[in-house]
Parts: structure tokens; C-alpha cells; sequence
């Protein structure tokens, strides 16, 4: 769990090219945790206007239920960016994604761009982290203003920027990830893993799902309706976790009315770090019964 003050989840996190009508409203359906209105890879460059017009239509229509729900702007510098924030930030979605941020200037750029937009309180920044200067001073992006809430990882832009390959287990940027994962974390601040490209390799994709919640990602980023339900079962806590859980936190509630220091259920010993862990696992799994 991150030290935002109310969990919130983030297992599946799925972009919509806002120039898609049809998609937008298919999203309304969909049991996902967010959603990224897309207005920059997904969108030509004539449609941008249109697809910044859609996004900011669903971000005020309230028809997308608990979803949350962002919008990804085009990059800083592009020709679309400035009139993409604003538009954004008077909409006000859920969050803001914005595409390769590379230090913390410029979130504290963005943030104030934002703000003089009028962006409500409860729309935050979403940092895209994704090319090698980014993952060097992540820490310094997450840590920079106390309204950017999520990290991104954009990996196809990251193994392009690293002229690496695209291999299964990502060898060439488990490096890069982890210092992710540790930033965020350092900062209190969510992290989404990056996208899976081959929407017909669900092996793949159960297995890209179970590593990046092995290495500690709060959820991943999805590019088809199709790999929503297998990735919200992969960083959802399975029945026998919440029943461990459960187990370890009773025991070591008794022992400690007992007056007893040591714990031990199923012949391991429990020390504060264990049911720091299994709070996390209950709230984690109630957060989600409250989603749904």
C-alpha cells in the first residue's frame, strides 16, 4: 500500500483513444479499476481536437461509475500540449497522465500549469516514466509535488530509448523497473507497470502479470479489453492470502492480550513486519469487495 491516506486500486488500468467514440462507451461496461482517455499515440493528428473534446465529454459526464478515470495528454512541447492540459485540468478528471516526464522541474511545471487552469483538488498528476533519464531520477519526479499520485512505466518507449530488446521476463530493464518500483515507493506514491503488446499471448501475459506483482507494481496498464479480467485476478490477493491474513492478524491480536511476545502461526514466527503485511493484504482486498 502506498502512504496516500485511502488505498485505492489500480490492478488494471486500460487505455481508450479518446477519437473513438464507440470504445468510450464500450468502457463504461468494462470491470476495470481506470481508465486513460488517450489523446496522444492512439489518436491522429487530425482528430486530436475531436478526441480532446470526447475525453473532456466522459471526464464530466459521470457515466463511468468508481472507474477512475484520466486523461493522457500530448507531451510537453508538443503542439497540442498546453491546450490538451488545460482542457484537461478544467475538465477534471480523476488524474492527468502525462507522457515521458523527465524531472521534477517539470512536474512542478506541470502542477502549476494545472492549477492555473483550475483543476479541482481531486484531479492529480500521473507521471509517465519512461525513457533513461526518467528511471535515473525517479525519486526526485514521485517526490516533487504532493499532488502527483501515480508513476507510469511507458516500457516500450523505455526499451526503444535503451536500444534494447523486447524479450520475455524483460531482462534488459528488470533494472529499470526496480529502481521504479523503489522510487514510488520511497515517496509513497502508486507505480502501474507498463503495457503487453501481443493481446493473443495470455501465457504471456499472466506471466508479465505475476512478475510486476512480484517486484511490487500496484497494477498494470492495458492496451484491450480482453486482458482485464486476468490481470485484475493477478494483483488481487487470492482467498487463501486474505485467509492467512486473517489468521495472522488474530493470532498475533490474542498473543498480544495474553500478554505474549512471541507468535507463531503454522510454525512461523509473526513479527510486526508480518501483520504490517497482512493489514495491507485485508485492505488491499476490501478496497477491491468495495469496487466492485
Amino acid at each position: 500500500m502506498t502512504a496516500q491516506s485511502t488505498y485505492r486500486p489500480r490492478r488494471s488500468v486500460l487505455y481508450m483513444p479518446s477519437s473513438n467514440e464507440r470504445a468510450l462507451e464500450k468502457a463504461k461496461s468494462l470491470p476495470v479499476d481506470g481508465l486513460i482517455l488517450d489523446l496522444e499515440d492512439a489518436v491522429a493528428p487530425d482528430a486530436k481536437e475531436q478526441a480532446r473534446e470526447n475525453a473532456c465529454a466522459a471526464a464530466g459526464s459521470g457515466e463511468y461509475g468508481n472507474r477512475e478515470l484520466t486523461i493522457r495528454v500530448n507531451g510537453i512541447g508538443t503542439q497540442w500540449h498546453d491546450e490538451d492540459l488545460a482542457a484537461a485540468a478544467a475538465a477534471g478528471p480523476d488524474g492527468i497522465v502525462v507522457p515521458k516526464v523527465g524531472s521534477a522541474g517539470e512536474v512542478r511545471g506541470l502542477v502549476a500549469a494545472m492549477q492555473a487552469a483550475g483543476a479541482p483538488d481531486h484531479t492529480r498528476l500521473w507521471a509517465m516514466i519512461e525513457t533513461p533519464v526518467a528511471i535515473l531520477h525517479a525519486e526526485e519526479i514521485a517526490r516533487a509535488s504532493d499532488r502527483l499520485a501515480v508513476l507510469v512505466l511507458g516500457t516500450n518507449d523505455l526499451v526503444k530509448e535503451l536500444g534494447a530488446e523486447n524479450v520475455p521476463g524483460r531482462a534488459p530493464i528488470q533494472t529499470s523497473l526496480q529502481l521504479a518500483v523503489l522510487a514510488a515507493r520511497a515517496a509513497g506514491v502508486a507505480i502501474v507497470d507498463g503495457v503487453y503488446n501481443d493481446v493473443k499471448d495470455t501465457e504471456g501475459f499472466a506471466a508479465e502479470c505475476r512478475q510486476g506483482r512480484e517486484l511490487g507494481f500496484d497494477g498494470k496498464t492495458l492496451i484491450h479489453p480482453g486482458q482485464v479480467e486476468a490481470c485484475n485476478a493477478a494483483f488481487a490477493p487470492s482467498e487463501a492470502e486474505v485467509a492467512s491474513a486473517r489468521e495472522i492478524i488474530d493470532a498475533f491480536e490474542a498473543a498480544r492480550a495474553e500478554g505474549r511476545g512471541v507468535v507463531t502461526v503454522n510454525g512461523r514466527m509473526i513479527e510486526n513486519l508480518h501483520v504490517d503485511t497482512a493489514r495491507k493484504v485485508l485492505a488491499t482486498a476490501e478496497a477491491i469487495a468495495a469496487r466492485t
